[in-house]
């Protein structure tokens, strides 16, 4: 079994850069195999690495469940977080920098939490969501505090098809005078998905201007579907 360094190493960030830039994400195939995306859904059942169950109905999130884990977080997910951390942020500042932002990121994750932590955001952002049919999520930006790194990332953890029905995964990008843009994505076990958070560039032949991104799931019609949330930063 790959260590994490390997599971995000071998990815090529370039094309990634140029597909976020692109296409508003990018979707790598087969970076967590089988046995680790079902120990994370059997790890579901546990209670000892989360610090809270939310039932998305009771908040108008939609309906389906998750749970974020607590601090200190599983080797694997905070090797993930941290790897996904180290490729992503030159390319945040780029983006920062394209759109005329003044945020900018440090190199390292240790440091970018340290600066969540200086803003009161000090609470883990990895989480498992479970939905059963019936379930999907509405539209939503994960920004959780002042401090909000720019990306995101998806793992899934269930094959369409084999395991649930329906339960597309839903990218909605809002352009400036013009309607939005609809994404629907299918995709299989083991992909991660990185996408905005909030918002990208996007060049035309008059300059560079900003559309924001929302995403969420369809209604799942049969079977269950989990998927591994991380972002990045921490919240309040």
């Amino acid at each position: 079994m790959s260590t994490t360094p390997d599971l995000l190493d071998r990815i090529d960030w370039t094309d990634v850069e140029h597909r976020l830039l692109r296409d508003g994400y990018a979707l790598i195939d087969d970076v967590l195999d089988e046995e680790r995306c079902a120990e994370f859904r059997a790890g579901y059942a546990a209670s000892d690495p989360f610090r809270s169950r939310v039932v998305m109905e009771r908040h108008n999130f939609g309906r389906g469940e998750y749970q974020e884990y607590a601090y200190p977080l599983p080797p694997l997910i905070a090797g993930l977080r941290s790897a996904a951390y180290v490729q992503l942020a030159p390319i945040a500042n780029r983006w920062m920098e394209a759109l005329r932002l003044t945020d900018r990121f440090p190199a390292a994750q240790h440091e970018m939490l340290a600066l969540c932590a200086e803003h009161g955001q000090e609470r883990p952002t990895a989480l498992i969501l479970k939905y059963g049919a019936g379930d999907f999520n509405a539209l939503l930006q994960d920004l959780y505090g002042e401090i909000a790194f720019p990306f995101q990332l998806t793992f899934f953890l269930s094959e369409p098809d084999a395991d649930y029905t329906g339960g597309e995964f839903v990218l909605v990008e809002q352009r400036p005078r013009a309607q939005s843009r609809p994404e629907v994505l299918r995709p299989r076990r083991g992909a991660m998905l990185v996408f905005p958070n909030r918002y990208r560039p996007v060049v035309s032949k008059t300059g560079t201007y900003r559309t924001t991104f929302r995403h969420g799931v369809s209604l799942v019609r049969s079977g269950e579907r989990y998927t591994l949330g991380i972002i990045v930063h921490d919240a309040k």
